[in-house]
């Protein structure tokens, strides 16, 4: 028996919204939907192929809903109809074909699996994952991000977890060119360093599913004494993307014994060292120079050629 479900989802509306692959969009309104249009979501995420040749009601089948659900799941991804969404997942999977994936990355990776095809698995997993998030990543976005922080009195960076080592890495990277910024992952020395924020500082919240509740104190912490907040999320409509001036996105690629989380940090890493640029760029004379002071600081420290 097929379910209907009647819960209101958001459809996407504005173009921005609607760029990157349908995939990519599927896999990041994920979270949001429940019931039927989550079963939905994920029979199209399991098998994309399979889903552009379906008929509505096939896929209403294979996902144990109905074509009305259908109708809706299309909706709120910012189609007319299925025809649409088909001719999309159509074309995105020709697509992929065409660029000659030969590891199918929607496979699962087994306990018995030679180290050779996991290493193809996560290749592609994570080129895919690099596509996706150059997708889906508004570059616009990330030039706001790079003019406050180069101007930034302090900059404030908030992660938990495996979060925490991607900020951290951020964090060394601005100091190397004379960026006053702090990475912090303990929730009670970052609200106290948040609550001490102002006009002309910056806070970046670090979160793939955009969850995390210590991440979103700190950065809501920041935010209320006027601090320009940025969140790096893989999830437009989490949480920590909600309360954000300005929101940069990572696609993930899990396979089995790597969830979103873990496959989640090259993305992140390639969006802070984008970032990262971005602000050397703007502070070009200031950044060159302290890159060099740094550099012969720690050059004594380094192994010699004899």
């Amino acid at each position: 028996m097929t379910e209907v479900d009647t819960t209101a989802v958001p459809a996407v509306t504005d173009a921005s919204a609607r760029e990157g692959g349908v995939l990519v969009r599927v896999r990041s309104r994920l979270p949001e939907f429940t019931g039927a249009l989550q079963r939905v979501a994920e029979q199209v995420l399991a098998d994309p192929a399979v889903a552009a040749r379906s008929t509505i009601v096939e896929l209403a089948e294979r996902s144990g809903t109905s074509p009305a659900t259908i109708t809706r799941f299309c909706r709120a991804l910012g189609f007319e109809g299925y025809a649409d969404l088909r001719l999309d997942i159509a074309a995105e999977t020709g697509r992929a074909r065409a660029a000659g994936w030969t590891v199918d990355i929607g496979r699962e990776i087994q306990p018995g699996d030679p180290l050779g095809r996991v290493l193809d698995q996560l290749m592609a997993a994570d080129t895919r994952a690099m596509q996706d998030t150059a997708a889906l990543l508004d570059l616009g976005e990330v030039e706001r991000a790079a003019a406050a922080i180069a101007t930034a009195n302090r900059v404030n960076i908030f992660g938990a977890s495996g979060s925490a080592l991607v900020g951290e890495e951020f964090q060394f990277s601005l100091h190397r060119i004379g960026v006053p910024a702090w990475a912090w992952t303990d929730v009670h020395n970052g609200l106290a360093s948040a609550a001490l924020m102002r006009d002309g500082d910056v806070a970046l919240g670090i979160s793939h599913s955009g969850q995390t509740r210590e991440t979103i104190e700190m950065l809501a912490e920041a935010g209320s004494h006027g601090a320009t907040t940025v969140a790096l999320t893989s999830f437009p409509r989490a949480p920590l993307a909600e309360l954000a001036d300005i929101v940069l996105l990572t696609a993930t690629q899990a396979t089995t014994f790597r969830p979103d989380a873990l496959s989640a940090r090259h993305p992140q890493l390639v969006v802070l060292d984008l970032l990262y640029i971005a602000v050397a760029q703007r502070t070009t004379e200031r950044s060159h120079a302290a890159f060099q002071r740094t550099a012969r600081a720690v050059d004594g420290h380094k192994g010699r050629k004899e």
